[in-house]
């Protein structure tokens, strides 16, 4: 038996303000986790049931931004999808003396996805200062303060390449034995910020020479990632290349990008075989 009353009519509100809010479209099957995640905050703040938890998010902002990282999904690990890193890497070692490549990675979640982009620029310019610039963006406040501090479990790296992991990594000494720190020359091309992809314009400067955008959109109805591409599409170089989760389809925006194949996308007006 449940602690809270947690109604239809709950549910459904909470649906509606989490996909006003984040975009975050949430299927019927998602109740029982709707109810674990926020049954907590109803504890933390002393709710008594969800129409009172929902009556909170009208009038605190501060709590609404706690509600949004409740209800975050951040599944990832460093070099997930390996095959991205391979590309883009082969991108890098062709840009020679081109000015600072802006990257955007624009579900950063805990900071793994924007140290193995800074990583690749690093080992494709065989340098720890590559002229690389890495926007690392997520709604989720937590997980980007986790990033920034850029410490993890030693267990995150186990399956790295160990001249990767000692070439980027510091090892925890006494207490910190179980965990390791990506080196401060990483930290240093990656500025972490938050960001609701859903905003009507965004705090990023463009050009871009490339987005990475994966894992998120499978969250999105598809009105909504149009809404979305539509704004990448202005903020990246006309040569530039946006990088898709393995699940994730375009096809429905094929009047604003096109697919180069493996889930990596150009703008449909972009030079043909330019790379």
């Amino acid at each position: 038996m449940r602690e809270f009353q947690f109604t239809t009519v709950d549910f459904d509100k909470i649906r509606k303000l989490i996909h006003q809010r984040a975009g975050i479209s949430l299927s019927s099957a998602k109740e029982d986790m709707v109810y674990s995640r926020l049954s907590r905050r109803l504890r933390a703040c002393g709710d008594k049931t969800f129409a009172d938890y929902l009556g909170r998010l009208e009038r605190d902002k501060a709590e609404v931004e706690t509600f949004i990282n409740s209800l975050t999904t951040n599944l990832t690990s460093f070099f997930r999808e390996a095959h991205h890193f391979d590309i883009l890497a082969d991108q890098l070692k062709k840009a020679g003396d081109r000015p600072t490549i802006k990257i955007w990675c624009t579900a950063a979640s805990t900071g793994e996805e924007p140290y193995s982009l800074a990583m690749t620029a690093c080992e494709a310019f065989n340098t720890l200062t590559p002229p690389v610039q890495i926007l690392a963006s997520d709604i989720d406040t937590n997980v980007l303060a986790h990033g920034r501090a850029g410490v993890y479990r030693a267990d995150r790296i186990e399956r790295m390449d160990p001249a990767r992991v000692r070439r980027f990594f510091l090892k925890g000494v006494g207490s910190q034995t179980d965990q390791v720190r990506v080196r401060p020359e990483l930290q240093r091309l990656i500025n972490f910020r938050q960001v609701n992809l859903l905003d009507v314009r965004y705090t990023v400067s463009g050009p871009l020479d490339f987005i990475f955008c994966r894992n998120v959109m499978i969250y999105f109805d598809k009105p909504t990632q149009y809404g979305i591409l539509q704004r990448f599409a202005p903020l990246l170089k006309p040569e530039g290349l946006l990088f898709a989760g393995h699940s994730e389809s375009f096809l429905h925006a094929a009047d604003l990008f096109r697919s180069r194949g493996r889930t990596v996308y150009e703008r449909s007006d972009a030079p043909r075989d330019t790379r």
